[in-house]
């Protein structure tokens, strides 16, 4: 369990580093003043807010890596009773990796000047978005419904936890991006939401790197007990 911990915790790690490389490399917040050519002017400009947001992913990924560790030790609990993975999970999965296409589509679109492509983009990644966090309170809501709620075992309690603290970023990432939508709405022109758009593409795609970690642990949690019984087979998936 710990070296299947530790290849979750390198992968993130790596994707994030590479996100990170990717990001810093265009520089749309530079203005290149005519004259300034010299690679030193603008090789430290990064802006405050990139700075706090890579912090922030940072410390969130410190915080999911915790979890994913204490996930790991509760499981040696005699009283665990694996929960099996409900398929409405399945279409989660799809509606946020739609969304964050969504996102990497409007940042080509605000490098390239395409404010209509902007516009677009934005409001095809919050809709799926919005599709995912409504899918997942939609699995909740079936969960519960056929029993199992979070205090009636550790891994029911596990699923609610990690979906939720999950869901919570997602959250604070649709704050920024109504702000964002809200200015291209008003007629701003692409220069002044370029560096949003760029920091919503980034956190966009560390929560989808997030919840593919989370639910390949949900996946490949060995089975102790089949807590899903034959009426509420349309529920949980085959337990895994």
């Amino acid at each position: 369990m710990t070296t299947v911990l530790l290849v979750l915790v390198t992968i993130m790690a790596t994707v994030v580093w590479w996100l990170f490389r990717q990001t810093i490399n265009v520089k749309p917040w530079v203005e290149r003043r005519p004259g300034s050519e010299l690679q030193g002017d603008v090789a430290f400009s990064l802006p405050s807010v990139k700075v706090g947001l890579w912090v922030f992913l940072a410390v969130a990924t410190s915080l999911f890596a915790l979890l994913i560790s204490a996930y790991y030790m509760r499981m040696a609990g005699a009283d665990w009773t694996t929960l099996a993975v409900p398929q409405g999970l399945w279409l989660n999965t799809g509606a946020l990796i739609l969304s964050s296409v969504a996102m990497q589509w409007t940042r080509v679109s605000a490098r390239r000047g395409q404010i209509n492509g902007v516009r677009s983009g934005l409001i095809a990644a919050g809709v799926f978005t919005f599709c995912f966090l409504a899918g997942q309170l939609w699995v909740w809501q079936q969960l519960s419904a056929s029993g199992y709620f979070a205090a009636a075992n550790p891994a029911n309690a596990f699923f609610y936890l990690l979906t939720a603290l999950h869901g919570l970023h997602i959250l604070g990432g649709l704050w920024v991006w109504v702000r964002t939508t809200a200015k291209v709405a008003r007629g701003a022109e692409v220069g002044a939401v370029r560096l949003s758009v760029e920091l919503c593409t980034t956190y966009w795609h560390y929560l989808l790197l997030v919840w593919l970690v989370l639910f390949t642990l949900l996946l490949t949690t060995p089975p102790r007990q089949n807590s899903c019984s034959p009426d509420n087979f349309a529920v949980c998936g085959p337990t895994r």
